[in-house]
C-alpha cells in the first residue's frame, strides 16, 4: 500500500511541476532534457504537512510551493524572500502557491484548501493559483496576483494604496479588500 501511494505522490508531483511554468516555450530543444537536468528539490517544493508549508514559504524556501491536500497551519505564516521563475535568476521575480493538481495535459484535477488564521505576503509577485486560502491575507509585497481560479476565503488587505495598485485579483474574496 505505502508503494501505491508513493506511485502515485510521485505522479502528481510530476504533473504538477510539467504544468507549473506560465511560459509555452516547450521546443524540442527544451522536451528532450536528460532527466539528470531536473532538481525538483531546488525548483519546488511539494508539501502536505504545515512545519514543511512554513518552512518552503519562508526566505529559505522555494520559488513554488504546491500543496497535495487540505492543509491546516495553526500558526501565522509569513511569505518572504525574493525568488525568481523556475528559479532562474534571468527571469522576472516571481512565486507560486499551488494550491491544486493537475494531469499531464495541464488540466486541474483537485483544488485544495489552505487553512490558516492569517498569510502575510512579502515576496513580490506572488501568484495564489487554484483552490482555496482560508483566512485574512495581508499583503505587503508589490505584484500579488490571485489568480482566477483561486478563492480567498476572508479579508484581503494590503498595506498601503500603491501595493493595492500593483494587485491583480482576478479571483474571489469573500470578505473586505481593503488597505488597512
Amino acid at each position: 500500500m505505502k508503494m501505491v501511494k508513493g506511485l502515485v505522490v510521485a505522479g502528481l508531483a510530476a504533473a504538477l511541476l510539467a504544468g507549473c511554468g506560465s511560459n509555452s516555450d516547450n521546443s524540442a530543444a527544451n522536451t528532450n532534457k536528460p532527466a539528470e537536468q531536473t532538481d525538483a528539490t531546488t525548483t519546488a517544493s511539494i508539501v502536505n504537512q504545515a512545519d514543511a508549508f512554513t518552512s518552503a514559504v519562508s526566505e529559505k524556501g522555494t520559488w513554488i510551493i504546491a500543496i497535495l491536500d487540505d492543509l491546516t497551519v495553526d500558526k501565522d505564516v509569513v511569505v518572504a524572500g525574493e525568488f525568481h521563475d523556475k528559479n532562474d535568476a534571468s527571469k522576472d521575480i516571481y512565486r507560486k502557491i499551488a494550491l491544486y493538481a493537475q494531469d499531464e495535459d495541464h488540466n486541474v484535477t483537485a483544488s485544495y484548501t489552505l487553512t490558516v488564521p492569517k498569510l502575510t505576503v512579502q515576496s513580490e509577485n506572488l501568484r495564489i493559483q487554484g483552490g482555496t486560502v482560508k483566512g485574512d491575507v495581508y499583503v505587503e509585497a508589490n505584484g500579488f496576483n490571485l489568480y482566477e481560479n483561486s478563492t480567498i476565503d476572508g479579508n484581503l488587505y494590503f498595506a498601503n494604496a500603491d501595493v493595492q495598485a500593483t494587485a491583480k485579483i482576478d479571483g474571489k474574496v469573500t470578505g473586505a479588500t481593503e488597505v488597512k
